[in-house]
């Protein structure tokens, strides 16, 4: 398959080649299952959908996450940049896959929030609950802190960490959101950690985790699916999109 040819007549940007052919590089069979899947087709990209008269436009909002915040199931394109187009929001995404909450490396959540802008006066930040925070071996839920000594070496620390980074540099409205469900025990303690968090710090979650109606049947679960975590174009246009934007205006009000 040649890669570049697939992904220009798949309307992916231009900008966004050069690293998807860089990972296909290393992962010729993922890419090639993203590049197939029918979620991905050229009707379901950034660049086929259209700008429309929203209650969000112009608002800044960060967006700090892995894998399911890139779009690493979607040609490099995932809800943030629907919104970008569609919503014409201005958005800071940092994104990269295969990274966690727990600050275990220079690409964790913890160390890279750093990068956002903190002289921008931001709308709203919204942080995925990754799930490689789940990865079997690696679990570390950790407790709610009682002072401002947050543990990042566990989930809770981390979480408690970056909600004090965003309060004390931005003072915006959070907004957390889960993956839908998949087979993870760890994961569904994390959202229920996150619940418990939301009395002490007060930020919305998009709680697609117990969200019956993100519980696909077969059909849609082809189209908006690339694996059990990953969301193709299809998912987040037709799927994510429009919950994802309701809490964004809830937000706002």
């Amino acid at each position: 398959m040649n890669f570049e040819e697939e992904l220009y007549n798949l309307d992916v940007p231009e900008e966004h080649i050069p690293e998807l052919l860089k990972f296909g590089k290393d992962n010729p069979e993922f890419l090639t299952k993203v590049i197939k899947a029918e979620g991905n087709a050229k009707k379901y990209s950034v660049a086929q959908t259209k700008m429309e008269p929203s209650d969000l436009i112009n608002n800044q909002i960060a967006f700090l996450g892995s894998s399911v915040t890139y779009g690493a199931g979607a040609l490099g394109e995932s809800f943030v940049d629907y919104l970008s187009k569609k919503d014409n929001i201005c958005a800071f995404k940092d994104a990269v896959s295969g990274t966690t909450l727990v600050d275990n490396d220079s690409n964790s959540y913890i160390s890279r929030i750093g990068r956002l802008p903190v002289l921008e006066k931001l709308t709203a930040f919204v942080l995925q609950l990754s799930t490689n925070d789940a990865i079997k071996g690696k679990e570390d839920l950790g407790e709610i802190a009682t002072d401002d000594n947050f543990d990042t070496q566990t989930v809770t620390g981390a979480i408690e960490y970056i909600l004090n980074y965003v309060k004390k540099n931005w003072n915006c409205p959070v907004l957390i959101f889960s993956n839908p469900k998949f087979d993870s025990e760890f994961y569904g303690q994390m959202v229920e950690r996150v619940k418990e968090l939301q009395n002490k710090w007060n930020f919305n979650f998009l709680n697609l985790w117990d969200d019956d109606s993100f519980n696909y049947n077969e059909k849609d679960r082809e189209l908006y699916m690339l694996d059990p975590i990953h969301p193709t174009r299809a998912g987040y246009k037709l799927s994510w999109l429009p919950v994802i934007e309701e809490e964004l205006l809830k937000i706002k009000k």
